[in-house]
């Protein structure tokens, strides 16, 4: 199994994820650092604190790194048309010479919305402008040009040059667990799949669901990586979460990204990544 680390933008300093994410790109345990995108703290008692913009620091991030792959998981599509947002993870996979993860989600979060004046839309309008969004950045990513006409997007002879170092596209890298539509939008669209629990049976479940889904259009599952996030608390260390990472190992999980908390620093590094190296 492979281990990533994520530090959220929100509630730190820009120096601090800085200094996480250069010590962690000299670690050799550490595959991959994640950030995410939103403008506003989530999952957070103060909802009005720091939150810096998701794209602007992992740019600076990839900049600031040379070896280890980096993914924001996973950019709401409602923030950005995907025509633009495939010009923007071509460019970055450029800037960071082929290290980019491209997460991808329909978006969920209703307070940035209703204050930015964003139409979220129902469950339904999420999920068909979301399949649409992976069709047309797939297509500007792979291809010389991409027509497409949806409900939501619309494009003709559509270009996006230069469209990355890697081929056929960066890795697109699809969160969440529902079983209707987005498991089958992983099938069809992943190559990266992140169970959004912490526990091991609903991996396994979920798991069950997606290769279900990989086998009603013919696709292969193996070709799809599975992540999971793993929660460090700075008062346990990281004992508990190489504990959970074995158990998860156990299942098959490919990838567990290790989810540090605020205040950012990395000496947390060091200790997490010793305790990795010996679940293996």
């Amino acid at each position: 199994m492979k281990y990533a680390i994520k530090t959220s933008p929100q509630h730190t300093t820009w120096t601090d994820m800085l200094d996480v994410w250069r010590a962690a790109d000299d670690i050799d345990v550490f595959d991959s650092a994640w950030n995410f995108d939103h403008f506003y703290p989530i999952n957070s008692h103060d909802s009005h604190g720091p939150c810096m913009e998701g794209w602007v620091t992992l740019t600076a991030l990839a900049q600031a790194t040379t070896r280890i792959r980096i993914g924001c998981m996973v950019n709401g599509v409602v923030y950005r048309h995907p025509a633009v947002l495939a010009n923007m993870a071509a460019t970055l996979d450029v800037v960071s010479n082929g290290r980019l993860e491209l997460g991808i989600g329909a978006g969920w979060n209703e307070e940035e919305c209703d204050a930015y004046g964003i139409r979220l839309g129902s469950l339904t309008e999420r999920f068909d402008r979301f399949e649409e969004a992976c069709a047309v950045v797939t297509g500007l990513l792979s291809d010389e040009t991409t027509t497409f006409d949806g409900r939501y997007f619309q494009l003709t002879e559509a270009r996006n040059n230069p469209r990355g170092v890697q081929r056929p596209h960066p890795p697109i890298v699809i969160g969440g667990q529902g079983e209707k539509r987005t498991l089958p939008i992983v099938a069809r669209w992943a190559d990266h799949w992140n169970y959004p629990g912490f526990d091991t049976e609903g991996y396994l479940r979920k798991r069950d669901v997606l290769h279900a889904a990989c086998a009603a259009i013919g696709r292969d599952p193996a070709q799809i990586v599975t992540s999971m996030h793993v929660p460090f608390n700075a008062e346990t260390g990281p004992g508990p979460v190489a504990e959970l990472c074995a158990q998860h190992a156990e299942a098959g999980l490919d990838l567990a990204v290790v989810y540090l908390p605020p205040p950012h620093t990395p000496a947390m590094l060091e200790p997490l990544a010793r305790a990795l190296a010996e679940v293996g």
